[in-house]
């Protein structure tokens, strides 16, 4: 392990907006903020651009960046101390052990900003989009809680839309092309590390808001599964 990540992972035990994998935690955020307002995840935050951009944004909202990586959550939990951010804080955890920390109707909003799309079909169920990913947010997402996911990815892009009209959950809105449109919000031109990076060589941004419903989702992961090997067989 290199020296730099080291330090930073040193560092971040002192961070006052760092909390790794805290104890409960779960419906006790307003104390870590000091007031009653809305909040905000960004999962698999990786340097935390919009846990940062998002809390410059919207003084009046929290906001939590979560990530298992430390090294990367350094960099944004940084950045708030040096602005004097009060409404940002960092979560280090992995995102399928969310649901320890977080209570029943806890969160407002989640973002999922570039995460990694895990291209092969194999690893479908570790798409952050997957039912079984969506059923932990149900838990502590308030009712009508809008999920926004911005991707490089049409493998992710096309199997999300898949889950929203399989699950017949709420499309809110969708686009292949975000930044072809006009007239894009301020939050929407915040830009990840990894958006830099193009790394999916599509040179187009997909962008999606949806929502969950009150009730559980039903198991229909297996008719998921085989329409995620009849598509993606057929595209690749």
């Amino acid at each position: 392990m290199g020296q730099n990540k080291l330090a930073r992972f040193a560092a971040i035990k002192a961070f006052p907006n760092v909390l790794q994998n805290p104890p409960e935690m779960a419906g006790k955020w307003y104390k870590l903020f000091g007031n009653q307002h809305p909040i905000t995840l960004e999962l698999a935050c990786g340097k935390g651009e919009y846990t940062v951009g998002l809390s410059a944004i919207y003084p009046e909202r929290n906001f939590i960046g979560v990530d298992v990586k430390g090294n990367r959550l350094y960099v944004g939990a940084k950045q708030c101390i040096a602005a004097n951010r009060q409404n940002a804080a960092f979560l280090r955890t992995k995102i399928d052990q969310i649901t320890s920390y977080f209570g029943p109707a806890e969160i407002n909003e989640i973002w999922i900003t570039f995460p990694d799309p895990q291209l092969r079909r194999a690893h479908a169920k570790k798409r952050l989009t997957h039912p079984k990913f969506l059923r932990l947010y149900q838990q502590f997402l308030v009712p009508g809680g809008l999920i926004h996911l911005k991707t490089d990815s049409p493998v992710l892009y096309r199997f999300t839309l898949m889950v929203i009209e399989l699950y017949q959950l709420e499309l809110v809105s969708e686009t292949d092309n975000l930044y072809g449109q006009q007239n894009i919000s301020a939050e929407l031109q915040i830009k990840t590390h990894y958006e830099s990076l193009d790394i999916a060589g599509s040179n187009r941004i997909h962008y999606i808001i949806f929502k969950l419903p009150d009730t559980v989702l039903p198991d229909r992961d297996n008719e998921l599964k085989e329409l995620v090997f009849q598509h993606e067989e057929a595209t690749f």
